[in-house]
């Protein structure tokens, strides 16, 4: 059975077995995860040489390290001898990594340096050094942001992002000087739900934060607060799968963090922002949004976390989630933006909370038989391509849509069928119209 007979993205249906079955998940290891372009970390992360990060591409543990030209380089976090990680810190300052086994000892770039009785190895004919080392990722930033691939077919990051770069630079480019992860490291929490789940909501599911957060933004907002969407003055945008909903509130999101003296400093910066990226990506800097770079990739403008659903199995995900921020900021307004978004989106956010719930219930539902063999519905808002002056990639008008949702698992169907990237289409770049600018 191919992938895209479990979604029908024409009507809106899909099926549930793509949240529960070991086979596919198994499948998406290798068709998406070992293809796509992952997001691994911030340049912030690993400002100078011999800086380390580790994280996960899939289920494969990397090691994200800045060499000492000053390249970033990604490898894997397992040693070729007898395949035993290679480093259990998080993050760190190192000059090399020396796997605990047998001692072998691998540099920067992830190259095999030495290891004990070195001689014995050299005098086996056939052996070569350089044949041992780490097996390495190729590596591309755009804007700060670090991603990697393991598919030497894969098309450039810059291809593969397409004309979505236009929209991530309302958040990554507001600012001269450029982004930061606040520092401390990474809040990491675990989900017993499949990581399609997270992903789907943030790449355009307003929906449920008509009901599900009216509990938590009514202590913000007021008690008739709530969360209101404008569908004529909203949008819902799609480029290569990565996609992203957002209205043009300029301030939405912010102001359910409750604070302030926040809030004044974002309205301050309101004319600087429009004057470097116009006025309609100046309102999606902190507007009621959210977005998903396909895969596993999700962050929200005005909170300004930035998370990854890291896939540990088709009925469990790790969430790691950083807050980003403008390098120029002043140090208590990225204070107060770090007390915010722990506040509300953290494992112990009044926000994130009431969504883990859900997705975890919407994963462990698909147990029974019987539940499996009825599909979702994501029939909200049939898609119907739109032309919107200045905006690239697929536009829907109105965020009470489900048509970012069904380019995500259009996009997902392809990976999943597709025999090699030659056939995964890609949108073309385009040039973006001045009126727009």
């Amino acid at each position: 059975m191919k992938a895209a007979d479990y979604v029908d993205v024409q009507f809106g249906a899909i099926d549930r077995r793509i949240f529960w079955d070991p086979a596919i998940y198994e499948r998406e290891l290798e068709q998406i995860f070992a293809r796509s372009w992952l997001f691994v970390a911030h340049e912030s992360q690993v400002a100078e040489p011999g800086a380390f990060v580790t994280t996960y591409m899939g289920q494969d543990s990397v090691i994200v390290a800045r060499g000492d030209s000053g390249a970033i380089n990604v490898f894997l976090n397992s040693c070729p001898h007898r395949g035993n990680r290679v480093c259990f810190a998080d993050s760190g300052q190192s000059r090399a990594f020396t796997c605990n086994y047998h001692g072998w000892a691998f540099g920067l770039d992830g190259g095999l340096k030495k290891m004990p009785k070195m001689g014995l190895y050299k005098s086996t004919p056939g052996f070569r050094m350089e044949d041992w080392g780490l097996k390495a990722a190729r590596v591309a930033e755009y804007k700060g942001l670090v991603f990697a691939t393991f598919d030497p077919d894969a098309p450039s990051l810059d291809d593969y992002l397409g004309d979505f770069r236009w929209y991530l630079d309302a958040v990554l480019d507001a600012e001269e000087g450029g982004t930061e992860f606040l520092p401390g490291g990474a809040t990491r929490s675990v989900m017993n739900c499949n990581w399609k789940f997270p992903a789907d909501n943030f790449v355009g599911d307003i929906y449920h934060a008509l009901w599900t957060h009216l509990g938590g933004a009514e202590p913000t907002l007021g008690r008739h607060g709530g969360v209101i969407v404008d569908n004529e003055g909203s949008y819902q945008v799609s480029v290569n799968g990565h996609g992203w909903e957002f209205n043009d509130s300029f301030l939405g999101n912010a102001a359910t963090m409750g604070d302030r003296e926040l809030l004044r400093y974002m309205k301050s910066r309101q004319d600087k922002i429009a004057a470097r990226l116009g006025d309609f990506r100046m309102k999606m800097w902190g507007s009621v949004a959210s977005a998903t770079v396909f895969p596993n990739f999700s962050f929200l403008p005005g909170y300004f976390t930035f998370r990854t659903f890291q896939p540990k199995g088709p009925t469990k995900t790790e969430i790691h989630a950083w807050t980003l921020v403008p390098k120029t900021m002043p140090d208590d307004i990225k204070d107060r933006f770090r007390r915010g978004s722990m506040r509300t989106f953290s494992p112990s956010g009044m926000l994130e909370m009431d969504d883990g719930e859900n997705w975890e219930h919407s994963t462990s539902a698909n147990a029974g038989f019987v539940t499996r063999n009825q599909k979702l519905c994501y029939a909200m808002a049939p898609v119907a391509e739109q032309v919107e002056e200045g905006l690239p990639g697929h536009v829907t008008r109105g965020q009470l849509s489900d048509a970012n949702q069904r380019y995500f698992y259009k996009r997902w169907a392809e990976f999943m069928d597709a025999k090699s990237w030659s056939d995964i289409p890609l949108a073309p770049r385009t040039r973006v119209p001045e009126a727009a600018e």
